[in-house]
């Protein structure tokens, strides 16, 4: 599998709080970066696997959300992560 339980770790111990800290909007924001980088990827090989694309797009829309909501609660926060994974808003 391409996520495996130490990867997630060191993407919430880079991006997060903590490696356990799970639930902070840094650190799902850079999660779901993650997937959505290894998901285009795949795509890119593999046109008309329509399911992974409505997965794709369920998490574009997710880690938008994820975005406005860091947005309006602390803009620094927001325009750290924004920097620090290189997203374009």
């Amino acid at each position: 599998m391409y996520l495996t339980t130490e990867k997630k770790q060191e993407i919430f111990s880079k991006h997060g709080k903590s490696a356990t800290d799970t639930g902070s909007a840094e650190g799902q924001i850079a999660l779901f970066t993650f997937r959505i980088n290894h998901l285009s990827q795949h795509l890119k090989s593999n046109r008309h696997d329509f399911n992974t694309e409505r997965s794709l797009v369920k998490l574009v829309g997710k880690r938008k959300s994820l975005l406005d909501y860091l947005k309006n609660k602390d803009i620094a926060r927001y325009r750290a992560i924004i920097a620090e994974l290189g997203l374009r808003k």
